[in-house]
């Protein structure tokens, strides 16, 4: 069965750095790109990296230069390096496959938030 499972995150203060991690249980997500998206209170999730199985990578430029995703297609691993977090970082991360997520198997996410 697919299972995504992210993990990583937690309260850093701004300026601070997070590494997060997302464990996908199937070989799709070897092959296909995969996104990180993210979802703040009161707001749509967004996206908010992609990296195809080739390690091209797409940003918006909310996160760009901050975040880099990356993937380890061996151990199907999806990474999200954020350095220089802002509060408006804060929300909670999921990871999917991109552009079309599996609606049925989304993770239970990760908790980021940036505060003093």
């Amino acid at each position: 069965q697919v299972q995504l499972v992210e993990s990583g995150g937690g309260l850093v203060q701004p300026g601070g750095s997070l590494r997060l991690s997302c464990a996908a249980s199937g070989s799709i997500f070897s092959i296909y790109p995969m996104g990180w998206y993210r979802q703040a209170p009161g707001k749509q999730r967004e996206l908010v990296a992609t990296v195809t199985r080739g390690g091209s990578t797409t940003y918006p430029d909310s996160v760009k230069g901050r975040f880099t995703i990356s993937r380890d297609n061996a151990k199907n691993m999806v990474y999200l390096q954020m350095n220089n977090l802002k509060p408006e970082d804060t929300a909670i991360y999921y990871c999917n496959v991109w552009p079309a997520p599996l609606n049925n198997y989304w993770g239970q996410g990760t908790q980021v938030t940036v505060s003093s």
